[in-house]
Protein backbone atom coordinates (compact mmCIF):
# COMPACT_ATOMS: atom_id res chain seq x y z
CA UNK A 1 0.00 0.00 0.00
CA UNK A 2 1.30 3.34 -0.95
CA UNK A 3 2.23 5.71 1.70
CA UNK A 4 0.17 8.84 2.14
CA UNK A 5 1.64 11.73 2.60
CA UNK A 6 0.06 15.44 2.12
CA UNK A 7 1.80 17.76 -0.26
CA UNK A 8 3.19 19.89 2.18
CA UNK A 9 4.88 16.89 3.84
CA UNK A 10 8.34 16.40 3.68
CA UNK A 11 8.39 13.35 1.51
CA UNK A 12 6.05 15.53 -0.82
CA UNK A 13 9.40 18.02 -0.91
CA UNK A 14 11.71 15.38 -1.55
CA UNK A 15 9.77 14.21 -4.67
CA UNK A 16 9.35 17.21 -6.00
CA UNK A 17 12.80 18.27 -5.80
CA UNK A 18 13.74 15.06 -7.73
CA UNK A 19 11.21 15.22 -10.24
CA UNK A 20 13.00 18.67 -10.49
CA UNK A 21 15.83 17.62 -11.15
CA UNK A 22 15.09 14.82 -13.36
CA UNK A 23 13.21 17.62 -15.90
CA UNK A 24 16.34 19.69 -15.89
CA UNK A 25 18.45 16.54 -16.24
CA UNK A 26 16.03 15.99 -19.67
CA UNK A 27 15.95 19.55 -20.36
CA UNK A 28 19.27 19.44 -20.60
CA UNK A 29 19.64 16.46 -22.73
CA UNK A 30 17.39 17.91 -25.02
CA UNK A 31 19.32 21.16 -25.59
CA UNK A 32 22.56 18.91 -25.97
CA UNK A 33 21.08 16.85 -28.69
CA UNK A 34 19.42 19.98 -30.70
CA UNK A 35 23.16 20.01 -32.41
CA UNK A 36 22.61 16.65 -34.14
CA UNK A 37 18.82 15.97 -34.76
CA UNK A 38 17.45 16.73 -38.53
CA UNK A 39 15.49 19.06 -37.03
CA UNK A 40 12.78 20.55 -40.44
CA UNK A 41 13.61 24.62 -41.38
CA UNK A 42 11.16 26.70 -39.55
CA UNK A 43 10.40 28.12 -42.96
CA UNK A 44 8.26 24.91 -44.13
CA UNK A 45 4.50 24.86 -43.16
CA UNK A 46 3.64 24.21 -39.87
CA UNK A 47 2.09 20.95 -40.43
CA UNK A 48 4.45 19.55 -43.06
CA UNK A 49 7.13 20.25 -40.64
CA UNK A 50 4.91 18.18 -38.15
CA UNK A 51 5.30 15.45 -40.38
CA UNK A 52 8.44 15.51 -41.52
CA UNK A 53 9.60 15.75 -37.83
CA UNK A 54 7.17 12.83 -37.13
CA UNK A 55 9.24 10.45 -39.97
CA UNK A 56 12.64 11.73 -38.56
CA UNK A 57 11.56 10.79 -34.63
CA UNK A 58 10.36 7.56 -35.57
CA UNK A 59 13.61 6.55 -37.15
CA UNK A 60 15.92 8.44 -35.16
CA UNK A 61 18.45 6.52 -32.62
CA UNK A 62 20.07 8.47 -30.83
CA UNK A 63 18.84 9.47 -26.83
CA UNK A 64 19.77 13.15 -27.09
CA UNK A 65 18.48 14.09 -30.61
CA UNK A 66 15.63 11.97 -30.28
CA UNK A 67 14.45 14.21 -27.09
CA UNK A 68 15.49 17.18 -28.88
CA UNK A 69 13.31 16.50 -31.79
CA UNK A 70 10.46 14.81 -29.58
CA UNK A 71 10.51 18.48 -27.79
CA UNK A 72 10.36 20.58 -31.14
CA UNK A 73 7.63 18.53 -32.40
CA UNK A 74 5.30 19.00 -29.36
CA UNK A 75 6.27 22.62 -29.70
CA UNK A 76 5.24 22.85 -33.00
CA UNK A 77 2.05 20.78 -32.81
CA UNK A 78 1.33 23.27 -30.00
CA UNK A 79 1.29 26.21 -32.47
CA UNK A 80 -1.39 24.46 -35.20
CA UNK A 81 -4.63 25.46 -35.14
CA UNK A 82 -7.70 22.80 -34.71
CA UNK A 83 -7.74 21.91 -38.51
CA UNK A 84 -4.09 21.28 -38.50
CA UNK A 85 -4.08 19.15 -35.68
CA UNK A 86 -6.73 16.76 -36.81
CA UNK A 87 -4.27 16.38 -40.24
CA UNK A 88 -1.78 15.63 -38.02
CA UNK A 89 -4.09 13.22 -36.05
CA UNK A 90 -4.71 11.37 -39.83
CA UNK A 91 -1.26 11.81 -40.99
CA UNK A 92 -0.47 9.53 -37.78
CA UNK A 93 -3.39 7.44 -38.26
CA UNK A 94 -3.24 7.00 -41.85
CA UNK A 95 1.06 5.85 -41.53
CA UNK A 96 2.96 4.25 -39.10
CA UNK A 97 1.57 0.79 -39.35
CA UNK A 98 3.23 -2.51 -39.01
CA UNK A 99 5.26 -3.78 -41.76
CA UNK A 100 2.42 -6.11 -43.55
CA UNK A 101 5.61 -7.98 -45.15
CA UNK A 102 6.96 -9.03 -41.86
CA UNK A 103 3.86 -9.53 -39.96
CA UNK A 104 2.53 -11.81 -42.78
CA UNK A 105 5.44 -13.93 -42.56
CA UNK A 106 5.09 -13.78 -38.68
CA UNK A 107 1.68 -15.21 -39.04
CA UNK A 108 2.59 -17.86 -41.59
CA UNK A 109 5.50 -18.98 -39.51
CA UNK A 110 3.23 -19.00 -36.18
CA UNK A 111 0.55 -21.14 -38.02
CA UNK A 112 3.20 -23.41 -38.99
CA UNK A 113 4.73 -23.69 -35.92
CA UNK A 114 2.64 -22.52 -32.41
CA UNK A 115 5.96 -21.91 -29.94
CA UNK A 116 6.12 -19.26 -27.30
CA UNK A 117 8.94 -17.82 -29.44
CA UNK A 118 6.64 -17.66 -32.96
CA UNK A 119 4.26 -15.75 -30.70
CA UNK A 120 6.56 -13.12 -29.44
CA UNK A 121 7.88 -12.76 -33.32
CA UNK A 122 4.04 -12.49 -34.26
CA UNK A 123 3.51 -9.95 -31.41
CA UNK A 124 6.70 -7.83 -32.40
CA UNK A 125 5.77 -7.53 -35.84
CA UNK A 126 2.23 -6.54 -35.38
CA UNK A 127 3.23 -3.56 -32.63
CA UNK A 128 2.68 -0.65 -34.93
CA UNK A 129 5.52 2.16 -35.62
CA UNK A 130 2.79 4.13 -34.41
CA UNK A 131 3.45 3.41 -30.64
CA UNK A 132 7.22 3.43 -30.95
CA UNK A 133 6.46 7.28 -32.33
CA UNK A 134 4.64 7.82 -29.46
CA UNK A 135 6.94 6.26 -27.11
CA UNK A 136 9.74 8.38 -28.65
CA UNK A 137 7.29 11.58 -28.25
CA UNK A 138 6.98 10.76 -24.48
CA UNK A 139 10.78 11.44 -24.13
CA UNK A 140 10.58 15.20 -24.20
CA UNK A 141 10.22 17.17 -21.42
CA UNK A 142 6.94 17.58 -20.43
CA UNK A 143 6.05 14.70 -23.23
CA UNK A 144 3.49 13.05 -21.36
CA UNK A 145 1.38 15.55 -19.98
CA UNK A 146 1.67 16.70 -24.15
CA UNK A 147 0.12 13.00 -25.17
CA UNK A 148 -2.86 13.36 -22.27
CA UNK A 149 -3.91 16.41 -23.75
CA UNK A 150 -3.47 15.18 -27.19
CA UNK A 151 -5.61 12.23 -26.31
CA UNK A 152 -8.31 14.51 -25.00
CA UNK A 153 -8.27 16.93 -28.15
CA UNK A 154 -8.97 13.75 -30.50
CA UNK A 155 -11.56 12.31 -28.57
CA UNK A 156 -13.76 15.73 -29.06
CA UNK A 157 -13.61 14.57 -32.46
CA UNK A 158 -13.85 10.94 -33.00
CA UNK A 159 -17.09 10.41 -33.42
CA UNK A 160 -17.05 12.66 -36.68
CA UNK A 161 -13.92 11.66 -37.75
CA UNK A 162 -13.63 7.47 -36.97
CA UNK A 163 -10.87 7.29 -39.21
CA UNK A 164 -8.96 8.34 -35.99
CA UNK A 165 -9.74 5.28 -34.33
CA UNK A 166 -6.69 3.56 -34.51
CA UNK A 167 -4.58 6.13 -33.26
CA UNK A 168 -6.50 7.15 -30.23
CA UNK A 169 -6.16 2.80 -29.69
CA UNK A 170 -2.44 3.15 -29.53
CA UNK A 171 -2.53 6.37 -27.06
CA UNK A 172 -4.93 4.27 -24.99
CA UNK A 173 -2.93 1.40 -24.95
CA UNK A 174 0.18 3.08 -24.10
CA UNK A 175 -1.46 5.41 -21.55
CA UNK A 176 -2.69 2.60 -19.50
CA UNK A 177 0.74 1.16 -19.27
CA UNK A 178 2.02 4.66 -17.99
CA UNK A 179 -0.59 4.83 -15.78
CA UNK A 180 -1.00 1.52 -13.89
CA UNK A 181 -1.93 1.49 -10.28
CA UNK A 182 2.33 0.93 -9.72
CA UNK A 183 2.68 4.60 -10.86
CA UNK A 184 -0.01 6.20 -8.76
CA UNK A 185 0.99 7.88 -5.48
CA UNK A 186 -2.30 8.03 -3.15
CA UNK A 187 -2.24 11.45 -1.06
CA UNK A 188 -4.91 12.84 1.29
CA UNK A 189 -5.73 16.27 -0.16
CA UNK A 190 -6.70 19.16 2.70
CA UNK A 191 -7.12 22.78 3.40
CA UNK A 192 -3.00 22.79 3.70
CA UNK A 193 -2.69 21.22 0.04
CA UNK A 194 -1.10 23.91 -2.78
CA UNK A 195 -4.07 26.15 -4.14
CA UNK A 196 -3.20 25.13 -7.71
CA UNK A 197 -4.43 21.76 -6.80
CA UNK A 198 -7.15 22.83 -4.66
CA UNK A 199 -8.50 24.61 -7.83
CA UNK A 200 -8.30 21.25 -9.93
CA UNK A 201 -11.22 19.87 -6.93
CA UNK A 202 -13.58 23.16 -8.04
CA UNK A 203 -13.06 22.88 -11.55
CA UNK A 204 -13.28 18.72 -11.94
CA UNK A 205 -15.78 18.11 -9.40
CA UNK A 206 -18.36 16.29 -11.87
CA UNK A 207 -20.98 14.67 -9.33
CA UNK A 208 -21.98 17.62 -6.84
CA UNK A 209 -20.82 21.43 -8.09
CA UNK A 210 -18.66 22.78 -5.56
CA UNK A 211 -19.48 26.59 -5.42
CA UNK A 212 -16.50 28.25 -4.78
CA UNK A 213 -14.03 28.47 -1.88
CA UNK A 214 -15.55 28.55 1.14
CA UNK A 215 -17.95 25.32 -0.08
CA UNK A 216 -14.47 23.30 -0.47
CA UNK A 217 -13.71 24.40 2.61
CA UNK A 218 -16.61 22.64 4.02
CA UNK A 219 -15.95 19.73 1.92
CA UNK A 220 -12.67 19.56 3.75
CA UNK A 221 -13.42 20.22 6.82
CA UNK A 222 -12.41 17.57 10.15
CA UNK A 223 -15.23 15.31 9.63
CA UNK A 224 -14.45 14.83 5.77
CA UNK A 225 -12.00 13.75 3.96
CA UNK A 226 -10.47 13.62 0.25
CA UNK A 227 -8.10 11.69 -1.33
CA UNK A 228 -6.60 11.63 -4.99
CA UNK A 229 -4.32 9.76 -7.00
CA UNK A 230 -1.09 11.31 -8.40
CA UNK A 231 1.24 10.53 -11.39
CA UNK A 232 4.99 11.81 -11.44
CA UNK A 233 4.79 13.12 -14.91
CA UNK A 234 1.65 15.25 -13.66
CA UNK A 235 2.73 15.76 -10.28
CA UNK A 236 0.69 18.81 -9.62
CA UNK A 237 -2.62 17.35 -12.12
CA UNK A 238 -4.93 15.02 -9.39
CA UNK A 239 -6.31 12.04 -12.29
CA UNK A 240 -8.96 11.30 -10.00
CA UNK A 241 -10.19 12.17 -6.46
CA UNK A 242 -12.98 11.22 -4.01
CA UNK A 243 -14.77 13.10 -1.30
CA UNK A 244 -15.80 11.41 1.84
CA UNK A 245 -18.22 12.63 4.80
CA UNK A 246 -17.81 10.71 8.23
CA UNK A 247 -21.59 10.19 9.72
CA UNK A 248 -22.98 8.09 12.08
CA UNK A 249 -25.47 5.56 9.79
CA UNK A 250 -25.81 5.10 6.03
CA UNK A 251 -26.54 8.78 4.63
CA UNK A 252 -30.20 8.74 2.88
CA UNK A 253 -29.32 12.59 1.46
CA UNK A 254 -26.93 14.37 -0.08
CA UNK A 255 -27.95 18.04 0.95
CA UNK A 256 -26.81 17.66 4.23
CA UNK A 257 -23.42 16.42 3.29
CA UNK A 258 -23.48 19.07 1.34
CA UNK A 259 -24.48 22.11 4.18
CA UNK A 260 -22.29 24.49 4.71
CA UNK A 261 -21.46 24.04 8.69
CA UNK A 262 -18.78 26.34 10.09
CA UNK A 263 -18.42 25.16 13.57
CA UNK A 264 -15.06 23.51 13.28
CA UNK A 265 -15.40 21.71 17.33
CA UNK A 266 -18.81 20.37 15.80
CA UNK A 267 -17.15 18.49 12.71
CA UNK A 268 -14.06 17.10 14.94
CA UNK A 269 -16.70 15.77 17.39
CA UNK A 270 -18.62 14.29 13.96
CA UNK A 271 -15.36 12.22 12.65
CA UNK A 272 -14.44 11.53 16.62
CA UNK A 273 -18.07 9.28 16.98
CA UNK A 274 -18.50 8.82 13.34
CA UNK A 275 -18.99 4.68 12.24
CA UNK A 276 -19.63 5.16 8.81
CA UNK A 277 -17.68 6.88 5.74
CA UNK A 278 -19.51 7.70 3.23
CA UNK A 279 -18.15 8.20 -0.60
CA UNK A 280 -20.40 10.81 -1.94
CA UNK A 281 -18.68 11.96 -5.15
CA UNK A 282 -15.40 10.72 -7.27
CA UNK A 283 -14.59 12.69 -10.53
CA UNK A 284 -11.84 12.26 -12.86
CA UNK A 285 -9.84 14.95 -13.76
CA UNK A 286 -8.05 14.21 -17.10
CA UNK A 287 -10.29 13.72 -19.98
CA UNK A 288 -7.20 12.81 -21.85
CA UNK A 289 -7.27 9.53 -19.56
CA UNK A 290 -11.22 8.64 -20.31
CA UNK A 291 -11.68 5.00 -20.03
CA UNK A 292 -8.30 3.95 -18.47
CA UNK A 293 -10.07 2.83 -14.70
CA UNK A 294 -8.34 4.52 -11.32
CA UNK A 295 -11.71 4.72 -9.41
CA UNK A 296 -11.76 0.96 -8.39
CA UNK A 297 -8.24 0.95 -6.98
CA UNK A 298 -8.82 4.40 -5.28
CA UNK A 299 -11.89 3.41 -3.50
CA UNK A 300 -10.33 0.00 -1.92
CA UNK A 301 -7.40 1.85 -1.09
CA UNK A 302 -8.89 4.36 0.98
CA UNK A 303 -11.25 2.04 2.64
CA UNK A 304 -8.02 0.69 4.18
CA UNK A 305 -6.38 3.94 5.04
CA UNK A 306 -9.58 5.08 6.52
CA UNK A 307 -9.80 1.80 8.63
CA UNK A 308 -6.20 2.33 9.85
CA UNK A 309 -6.73 6.02 10.94
CA UNK A 310 -10.36 6.15 12.34
CA UNK A 311 -10.77 2.04 13.83
CA UNK A 312 -14.01 2.98 15.17
CA UNK A 313 -15.28 3.56 11.22
CA UNK A 314 -17.52 0.11 10.44
CA UNK A 315 -19.04 0.97 7.32
CA UNK A 316 -18.03 2.10 4.11
CA UNK A 317 -21.03 3.34 1.48
CA UNK A 318 -21.56 5.16 -1.46
CA UNK A 319 -24.13 7.94 -1.38
CA UNK A 320 -24.67 7.61 -5.84
CA UNK A 321 -26.84 8.95 -8.07
CA UNK A 322 -28.30 6.86 -10.68
CA UNK A 323 -28.18 9.09 -13.87
CA UNK A 324 -29.69 6.52 -16.17
CA UNK A 325 -33.18 5.65 -14.67
CA UNK A 326 -34.85 8.25 -16.15
CA UNK A 327 -34.02 7.33 -19.89
CA UNK A 328 -34.96 3.76 -18.65
CA UNK A 329 -38.07 5.17 -17.56
CA UNK A 330 -39.02 6.72 -20.52
CA UNK A 331 -38.12 3.33 -22.48
CA UNK A 332 -40.36 1.30 -20.12
CA UNK A 333 -43.50 4.22 -20.86
CA UNK A 334 -42.60 3.70 -24.57
CA UNK A 335 -43.16 -0.12 -24.56
CA UNK A 336 -39.77 -0.83 -25.87
CA UNK A 337 -38.10 -3.87 -26.48
CA UNK A 338 -35.93 -5.38 -23.63
CA UNK A 339 -37.91 -4.28 -20.67
CA UNK A 340 -38.34 -6.74 -18.27
CA UNK A 341 -41.94 -7.93 -17.43
CA UNK A 342 -41.75 -7.23 -14.19
CA UNK A 343 -41.56 -3.08 -15.56
CA UNK A 344 -44.88 -3.86 -16.62
CA UNK A 345 -47.04 -0.75 -16.02
CA UNK A 346 -50.88 0.05 -15.70
CA UNK A 347 -52.69 2.51 -17.18
CA UNK A 348 -53.27 4.67 -14.39
CA UNK A 349 -49.31 4.61 -12.94
CA UNK A 350 -48.20 5.41 -16.46
CA UNK A 351 -50.11 8.32 -16.57
CA UNK A 352 -49.16 9.74 -13.37
CA UNK A 353 -45.61 9.07 -14.56
CA UNK A 354 -46.01 10.98 -17.84
CA UNK A 355 -47.83 13.79 -15.87
CA UNK A 356 -44.77 14.37 -13.72
CA UNK A 357 -43.01 18.27 -14.97
CA UNK A 358 -39.32 17.30 -15.73
CA UNK A 359 -38.11 19.34 -13.19
CA UNK A 360 -40.67 19.09 -10.02
CA UNK A 361 -40.19 16.57 -7.24
CA UNK A 362 -42.83 13.86 -7.63
CA UNK A 363 -45.47 13.63 -4.91
CA UNK A 364 -44.55 12.03 -2.41
CA UNK A 365 -47.73 9.18 -3.04
CA UNK A 366 -45.53 8.27 -5.76
CA UNK A 367 -42.41 6.68 -3.56
CA UNK A 368 -43.79 3.52 -3.85
CA UNK A 369 -44.03 3.22 -7.37
CA UNK A 370 -40.84 4.86 -8.57
CA UNK A 371 -38.65 2.97 -5.84
CA UNK A 372 -39.68 0.03 -6.52
CA UNK A 373 -38.91 0.85 -10.39
CA UNK A 374 -35.90 2.08 -9.46
CA UNK A 375 -34.71 -1.77 -7.98
CA UNK A 376 -36.22 -3.21 -10.86
CA UNK A 377 -34.03 -0.68 -12.95
CA UNK A 378 -30.54 -1.99 -11.07
CA UNK A 379 -31.35 -5.63 -10.93
CA UNK A 380 -32.85 -6.99 -13.53
CA UNK A 381 -33.54 -4.13 -16.39
CA UNK A 382 -32.89 -6.92 -19.28
CA UNK A 383 -30.25 -8.28 -21.17
CA UNK A 384 -28.40 -4.82 -22.02
CA UNK A 385 -28.06 -4.17 -18.14
CA UNK A 386 -24.87 -4.10 -18.01
CA UNK A 387 -25.08 -0.78 -20.05
CA UNK A 388 -27.58 0.77 -18.73
CA UNK A 389 -26.48 2.96 -15.48
CA UNK A 390 -22.56 3.37 -15.23
CA UNK A 391 -22.10 4.46 -11.99
CA UNK A 392 -24.46 0.85 -10.85
CA UNK A 393 -22.11 -0.75 -13.25
CA UNK A 394 -18.86 0.54 -11.81
CA UNK A 395 -19.68 -0.41 -8.05
CA UNK A 396 -21.03 -3.73 -8.17
CA UNK A 397 -17.95 -4.56 -10.56
CA UNK A 398 -15.75 -3.38 -7.89
CA UNK A 399 -17.73 -5.49 -5.47
CA UNK A 400 -20.22 -3.49 -3.20
CA UNK A 401 -23.96 -4.31 -2.98
CA UNK A 402 -26.80 -2.34 -3.70
CA UNK A 403 -27.87 -1.80 -0.07
CA UNK A 404 -30.74 0.80 -0.12
CA UNK A 405 -32.43 3.09 -2.32
CA UNK A 406 -33.48 6.50 -0.81
CA UNK A 407 -36.18 8.64 -1.81
CA UNK A 408 -35.44 12.29 -2.26
CA UNK A 409 -31.92 11.69 -2.12
CA UNK A 410 -30.90 14.78 -3.86
CA UNK A 411 -33.37 17.58 -4.34
CA UNK A 412 -31.08 19.47 -6.55
CA UNK A 413 -31.79 19.87 -10.34
CA UNK A 414 -29.82 17.25 -11.84
CA UNK A 415 -31.21 14.83 -9.26
CA UNK A 416 -34.37 15.26 -10.23
CA UNK A 417 -34.14 15.51 -13.74
CA UNK A 418 -31.93 11.81 -14.00
CA UNK A 419 -34.07 10.08 -11.36
CA UNK A 420 -36.52 11.83 -9.75
CA UNK A 421 -34.32 13.11 -6.81
CA UNK A 422 -33.41 9.27 -5.44
CA UNK A 423 -30.21 8.23 -5.04
CA UNK A 424 -28.54 5.00 -4.00
CA UNK A 425 -26.04 3.13 -1.12
CA UNK A 426 -24.00 0.70 -2.19
CA UNK A 427 -21.82 -0.95 0.47
CA UNK A 428 -18.22 -1.78 0.29
CA UNK A 429 -17.81 -4.83 2.96
CA UNK A 430 -14.33 -5.37 2.63
CA UNK A 431 -15.13 -9.22 3.59
CA UNK A 432 -17.09 -9.82 0.72
CA UNK A 433 -15.88 -7.22 -1.70
CA UNK A 434 -13.80 -10.28 -4.25
CA UNK A 435 -17.03 -12.53 -3.38
CA UNK A 436 -19.85 -9.54 -4.47
CA UNK A 437 -17.29 -9.44 -7.55
CA UNK A 438 -17.22 -12.51 -8.72
CA UNK A 439 -20.75 -12.62 -8.27
CA UNK A 440 -21.19 -9.55 -10.52
CA UNK A 441 -18.69 -11.27 -13.20
CA UNK A 442 -21.32 -14.26 -13.22
CA UNK A 443 -24.23 -11.83 -14.22
CA UNK A 444 -25.67 -11.20 -10.93
CA UNK A 445 -26.66 -8.00 -8.66
CA UNK A 446 -25.76 -8.90 -4.98
CA UNK A 447 -28.27 -6.89 -2.87
CA UNK A 448 -30.01 -6.29 0.48
CA UNK A 449 -32.78 -7.45 2.07
CA UNK A 450 -34.20 -3.74 1.97
CA UNK A 451 -34.09 -3.66 -1.87
CA UNK A 452 -35.95 -7.24 -2.11
CA UNK A 453 -38.61 -5.41 0.10
CA UNK A 454 -39.06 -3.00 -2.43
CA UNK A 455 -39.27 -5.72 -5.27
CA UNK A 456 -42.12 -7.46 -3.36
CA UNK A 457 -39.86 -10.54 -2.16
CA UNK A 458 -39.79 -11.89 1.09
CA UNK A 459 -36.45 -11.22 2.50
CA UNK A 460 -34.00 -13.62 2.90
CA UNK A 461 -30.47 -13.04 4.02
CA UNK A 462 -28.17 -11.59 1.10
CA UNK A 463 -30.06 -12.25 -2.37
CA UNK A 464 -28.49 -11.76 -5.32
CA UNK A 465 -30.14 -11.93 -8.76
CA UNK A 466 -29.33 -13.30 -12.00
CA UNK A 467 -29.29 -10.96 -14.98
CA UNK A 468 -31.78 -12.19 -17.60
Amino acid sequence: MATITGPSGADSIVNSESRSRTARLWSATADRGRSYADVPSETMPPLERARQMAATLVSEHGEASGAALARELHATLAELGPEDRLGFYAYLADNFRPDEAKLRAAAEAYLADPTPERATELAAAADPTRQELLRRMNLAPGGTAALVGMREHLLAHLRRRPELRPLDFDLRHLLASWFNRGFLELRRIDWQTPAAVLEKLIAHEAVHEIQGWDDLRRRLAPDRRCFGFFHPALPGEPLIFVEVALTQGLAASVQPLLAREGDVKAAQERARTADTAIFYSISNCQDGLRGISFGNFLIKQVVEELKAELPKLVRFSTLSPVPGFRRWLDAVLEQKEGVPETATLGEQEAASLRALPPADLPPDEMRSLLTRLCAIYLTESGRNWRSADPVARFHLGNGARLERINWYGNTAPRGIRESFGIMVNYLYDPERIEANHEAFVDGAVVRSPAVDALLGQPPDGELKTAVS
